[in-house]
């Protein structure tokens, strides 16, 4: 099914949760924050979010500076 990722059509499984695409996308370990559909998605709830068709994510990375 398609989801929209950063403005940009990507293709998931049926059932994927939000975990299971940042884990695809290799950022488990990254500090970042998730959007979907303009809302927050808490970290600890991104194993239990399911993406749906044509939803709209959004994955921001902290980046550090001063």
């Amino acid at each position: 099914m398609e989801i929209e990722l950063n403005g940009a059509v990507h293709q998931v499984e049926q059932g994927e949760s939000l975990f299971g695409l940042i884990t695809e996308l290799s950022l488990t370990k990254q500090a970042i924050a998730v959007a979907v559909n303009r809302q927050i998605v808490a970290r600890s709830l991104w194993e239990a979010h399911i993406l749906q068709a044509q939803d709209k994510v959004d994955v921001v990375r902290a980046i550090g500076g001063g």
